[in-house]
């Protein structure tokens, strides 16, 4: 099941990256955007866990994004963001961003920005995936800035 918010895009279990590129990029070519950056995560097999699981809070990601959207729109950048929810194995994709603007100064200049903020005030919780069981990842967690979570 997907869910799409302007841009937003959430998947139940891991992301199909072909498709979602090939969908990126013909936003690209129909918008005459000449300049796009994709950042994609793949979980890593580490530590003897067998993946990520992922829950997210949906409306207050919504409010995230569409207010980096709404920043990017005004210097002439579109944003598109995929994300997992639920289980995503080792080696698979969980998070996909992207920037897109007419020249690549503007998509360079938030590229980092953006991504940066999503890993430390989106409210996305991560587990870690042992034996089939979902273990809280706090150590590899951010605090949400207003939430009193992991405060």
């Amino acid at each position: 099941m997907q869910t799409k918010i302007i841009g937003l895009e959430l998947f139940d279990g891991a992301l199909d990256t072909r498709t979602i590129y090939a969908n990126w990029y013909d936003f690209a070519a129909n918008n005459n955007l000449g300049a796009n950056s994709v950042f994609t995560g793949i979980v890593r097999a580490e530590n003897g866990y067998e993946g990520l699981s992922f829950d997210i809070y949906e409306p207050l990601l919504e409010e995230w994004f569409l207010g980096w959207s709404k920043n990017a729109l005004e210097k002439g950048v579109f944003l598109r963001m995929a994300h997992s929810k639920g289980d995503v194995l080792n080696h698979q994709s969980s998070y996909i961003a992207g920037v897109f603007s007419q020249k690549r100064r503007a998509c360079l200049d938030i590229f980092e920005s953006f991504i940066e903020d999503f890993k430390h005030k989106a409210p996305i919780w991560k587990y870690d995936i042992k034996n089939n069981q979902r273990f809280y990842a706090k150590e590899r967690s951010h605090k949400l800035p207003f939430s009193g979570i992991l405060s």
